[in-house]
């Protein structure tokens, strides 16, 4: 009894030590894919806090490596807004605010005009580029024919916008500093080479002799 008893008690311990180490090695390697598979950024996108009805729906997408092997990683977060571009711009502005981003003021932001509001944002080793616009909707089909974008050469009145046009688009883009060309120093023009021939013609000698006459024949 006493054996079995004794052997009793070592199986129960070698149960607990065998799940002890089954847990301690599972909760770091769960957390470890965890960390890999999600990016941080994203993670801290989701915690601007910004109202329910400025993030309905969000789709993310991912390129590059995060360890800036040949290209550098590049966020990219779509968010549709139930209210108008402008009432939007400005929660989003105010949580990036809150979260310290800093406002960026610098040349090509965006790149090229966009409509809506598009503004820049820095926050210690990260840009990004958050642009508000209104959605792009289609006229819905006439007598069942395919919606065609309007014509600007059109004269007819324009058709009302859909009713699922409403609200706004959200574009946030999300870089590393260093992977961003506008932290670098940009190529600047002397505006006194403007214009000037780059190959002038030389009216002098340009060995400092003078220019013989030539004789009469």
């Amino acid at each position: 009894m006493r054996r079995r008893i004794r052997e009793r008690r070592r199986l129960r311990l070698g149960i607990l030590v065998l799940v002890s180490v089954v847990l301690l090695g599972a909760l770091p390697l769960y957390f470890g894919i965890r960390t890999l598979s999600r990016d941080p950024v994203f993670d801290t996108l989701d915690e601007l806090d910004v109202p329910g009805w400025a993030a309905v729906q969000t789709v993310d997408n991912v390129s590059g490596n995060r360890w800036c092997l040949q290209d550098c990683r590049l966020r990219e977060r779509t968010v549709q807004s139930e209210r108008s571009p402008e009432e939007t711009a400005r929660a989003y502005e105010a949580a990036l605010g809150r979260e310290g981003w800093q406002r960026w003021q610098v040349d090509l932001c965006p790149q090229q005009p966009d409509k809506g509001s598009y503004t820049c944002w820095r926050q210690d080793e990260l840009t990004l580029d958050l642009w508000v616009r209104a959605p792009s909707c289609l006229p819905p089909p006439v007598d069942g024919a395919p919606a065609l974008p309007p014509s600007p050469l059109a004269s007819a009145p324009a058709s009302p916008a859909p009713a699922g046009c409403a609200g706004s688009l959200v574009s946030m883009k999300v870089r590393n500093a260093i992977d961003d060309d506008r932290t670098r120093p940009q190529p600047s023009t002397d505006p006194s080479l403007t214009g000037e021939d780059p190959f002038p013609t030389l009216t002098e000698d340009p060995l400092g002799e003078p220019t013989p006459t030539p004789s009469p024949s």
